[in-house]
């Protein structure tokens, strides 16, 4: 008994040690990442206006003007933005695979971000052809992930009762009626097809404080909802039995996450478009590389989820010729490493 203790006991630290390490790999990166670009700012000058912005008088007219604006109002929401999608979708990618027992299992397996893309395209379209600009796109995109949940959500029972695979079924049917939706949109306009295109693309440019300030508390409180009921999710992935043996209200929790993760995954889309395989790569990788337990696997997926977002978006605005959206990015990135890795292990979701 003390030796398995003492074996949590020595889990935990090593737990703690990874995100704390992590976490100070994802500042770093930040850092690095708004000091790059058109303009480049170096590391010190950075750091001390950040310094400054946060209240330090020594540094609170260190830098010039022009830098300030260029890292402050333009960079740094964009950052900031990338991180904390790359968190969210990271979790919202760990609690699928959970629930659904399926490491293949992403943010957009039934069909809720395409119920977002769908609800931000139809404000787009709105906005280009009907009432000139006054449709917010994220609030449509928000509605439009919520009432696809709760389609999904109805037509996913049966009896009474609510399988993995009904669930995935249905987010396949809805999702194909709403991307047809959106075809239909693309179809009808004609010129200005564009706009919708590169929203639909996933891409982090243009991004105000405003946006950051709307995905914070929704991504935040997901993620802290997500990792206070960690230990449940380890429990459910055992099965509906013995989840139920063991004292878990399998139904009650299973739409609880799935009303998480879903959250998790519209507000992202709703700020940015559609990012593809940070949710399938980054919680596989971790279950690969460190731990399956979802007490531990949550927090350090959501930290190495903007770690992803963050370095793809510094690659595309530093090092290629001219930016492309971060979603084509992730997808060519993340597409063949994640063959690689489900190749050489030829596993599913592993147990400790």
């Amino acid at each position: 008994m003390k030796a398995y203790q003492s074996h949590l006991l020595t889990q935990k630290r090593r737990m703690h040690m990874i995100e704390w390490g992590l976490l100070v790999l994802l500042i770093l990166l930040i850092l690095i990442s708004v000091g790059f670009g058109a303009v480049k700012v170096p590391f010190l000058t950075t750091v001390q206006l950040l310094l400054g912005k946060m209240g330090w008088p020594s540094f609170a007219e260190v830098t010039k003007s022009y830098e300030a604006a260029i890292l402050w109002d333009i960079r740094m929401p964009r950052v900031l933005i990338g991180a904390l999608i790359g968190s969210g979708l990271a979790v919202a990618g760990c609690i699928f695979q959970a629930i659904l027992k399926n490491p293949l299992a992403d943010p957009y397996t039934i069909g809720v971000s395409t119920g977002a893309a769908f609800g931000g395209t139809l404000a787009i379209f709105c906005n280009l052809f009907l009432v000139q600009s006054l449709l917010p796109v994220p609030l449509f995109a928000l509605a439009g992930a919520g009432i696809t949940l709760m389609l999904v959500m109805k037509l996913s029972l049966v009896d009474g009762i609510r399988t993995k695979s009904s669930l995935i079924l249905a987010g396949i049917i809805i999702g194909s009626i709403l991307s047809a939706g959106i075809s239909f949109l693309k179809a009808v306009s004609g010129e200005d097809v564009g706009a919708i295109i590169f929203w639909l693309m996933g891409n982090l440019s243009s991004k105000s404080w405003l946006d950051v300030l709307l995905a914070v508390p929704f991504i935040g409180v997901g993620i802290l909802l997500a990792n206070q009921y960690a230990m449940k999710l380890d429990i459910m992935t055992l099965g509906r039995q013995e989840a139920v043996t063991l004292g878990v209200d399998y139904d009650k929790t299973s739409r609880l996450y799935l009303v998480i993760a879903s959250l998790l995954t519209a507000i992202c889309v709703s700020v940015s478009g559609i990012i593809g395989f940070v949710g399938l790569v980054i919680p596989h990788l971790i279950r690969i590389c460190v731990t399956t337990k979802n007490q531990y696997l949550l927090p350090i997926s959501a930290i190495a989820g903007g770690i992803m977002l963050v370095g793809v978006d510094f690659l595309s605005r530093v090092l290629l010729p001219y930016e492309l959206p971060v979603g084509i990015l992730t997808t060519l990135l993340g597409g063949p490493f994640f063959i690689y890795i489900y190749a050489s292990r030829k596993g599913g979701i592993q147990n400790d």
